[in-house]
């Protein structure tokens, strides 16, 4: 996963503070704090992303 396009939250605040951004590849989803991008990432599989953003959706 070396050529990510990463993508910001569009949750983000003014101030951006607490953001992270994504990054959709083949067979994983790329997570990583927007802040502190130099400190890695880690990945999830995109079903376990996709399930993450539909129980998100729900609770607001």
């Amino acid at each position: 996963m070396s050529d990510l396009v990463w993508l910001k939250s569009s949750y983000s605040g003014v101030e951006n503070s607490s953001c992270v951004e994504v990054a959709v590849a083949d067979q994983a989803v790329a997570v990583r704090d927007s802040k502190n991008p130099a400190a890695g990432y880690f990945e999830v599989s995109r079903s376990a992303w996709r399930a993450f953003l539909v129980r998100t959706a729900r609770v607001r």
